[in-house]
């Protein structure tokens, strides 16, 4: 499971002219699913990205968590993280998981979130979606649950 988090002042998704979620100051979790994931891996990105201190404390010192700012969410699958770009000029999403296994995962993650006590919002499944987001920092750190980087 791999996924990019971006920390955020605010942000939104909208479908088809809808705002299907909002957060004021906190994270962007752009989350890809892959075929070989199970409920551990999304567990340990759950509590990598929640305990992340990545904010910043009084001094700007980049020490504090989600959980220590009482921060939001906002998590939107995104099966093009996993596009391997290696062949050719198309990507393949070979590895990336079925529809029905990404979003069974897709939706446990969100519930360990919430389980934490972070307010969350999501896009819609499966949906074209815009977002928009004013990027902190910026910072923007990629986690993948294998560790492969």
């Amino acid at each position: 499971m791999r996924a990019v988090v971006q920390l955020v002042s605010q942000a939104s998704v909208t479908v088809e002219q809808e705002t299907t979620g909002a957060i004021a100051a906190g994270l962007v979790v752009l989350l890809g699913i892959s075929q070989d994931d199970t409920e551990k891996d999304a567990q340990y990105l759950v509590e990598k990205i929640a305990n992340l201190r990545i904010f910043p404390d009084q001094e700007q010192l980049m020490n504090r968590s989600i959980l220590d700012v009482a921060g939001e969410m906002l998590i939107i699958s995104q099966f093009t993280l996993y596009g391997d770009c290696r062949k050719g000029r198309r990507p393949s999403y070979s590895k990336a998981a079925r529809p029905e296994q990404a979003k069974a995962l897709y939706d446990f993650f969100i519930q360990k979130t919430s389980q934490l006590g972070i307010k969350t919002a999501t896009g819609r499944f499966q949906a074209m979606m815009k977002i928009a987001l004013i990027n902190d920092g910026p910072i923007t750190i990629m986690l993948d649950s294998k560790k492969s980087f």
